[in-house]
C-alpha cells in the first residue's frame, strides 16, 4: 500500500479552499505553480493562498502528489477538523469543546465519510453518532486525558 503525503492542517485547508472554488486538479496545480491569479479570500479564513503557492514551489513532488493521489494530515486538531468539513464539504459540523468530551459532529454521506477517514491523523477515531440514523458521525481523539 503506498502511503499518502502528509500535509499540515493549514495546507490542507488552503488546498481544500481552492477545490471549493471548483478548480480541477490540474488548475490548482498550474495555477498555484505560476501564482497565477490566486484568489483573495474573504472569509473566516482568510487563506493566503500565496502560502500554499510556497509550499508548492519548496515542495514541487508533494504537492502534486498530495494533489493528484490525496494526502493524508499530519496532525489534527479539533478545531482543525471542524475547519476542514466546513471547508471541504460547505457544511457548518457541530463543535463540542466540553472538557473531556472534545468533539465535531458532522452529517456525511458515504463518500465523504471515506474520505475523512483517509486524511484525518493518527489519535482519532470516527463512530456513528446515534447507530441506527445513516450519515451522522463523531470524530473524536481516540485517547482523552
Amino acid at each position: 500500500m503506498e502511503n499518502k503525503v502528509k500535509l499540515s492542517q493549514w495546507d490542507a485547508l488552503l488546498l481544500e479552499g481552492l477545490r471549493r472554488l471548483g478548480w480541477s486538479d490540474d488548475e490548482v496545480l498550474q495555477r498555484v505553480r505560476e501564482r497565477d491569479d490566486l484568489p483573495a479570500d474573504d472569509s473566516i479564513y482568510q487563506f493566503d493562498y500565496a502560502q500554499l503557492a510556497d509550499f508548492a514551489a519548496a515542495n514541487p513532488e508533494l504537492f502534486e502528489s498530495a494533489v493528484k493521489n490525496g494526502y493524508a494530515i499530519k496532525y489534527n486538531t479539533v478545531r482543525g477538523i471542524r475547519s476542514w468539513i466546513n471547508v471541504t464539504y460547505a457544511q457548518e459540523p457541530e463543535l463540542v469543546l466540553e472538557e473531556g468530551n472534545e468533539s465535531v459532529i458532522a452529517s456525511l454521506t458515504p463518500a465523504e465519510h471515506e474520505r475523512l477517514l483517509s486524511v484525518l491523523s493518527f489519535g482519532w477515531n470516527v463512530r456513528e453518532e446515534d447507530p441506527g440514523e445513516a450519515g451522522v458521525y463523531r470524530i473524536e481523539p481516540i485517547q482523552r486525558f
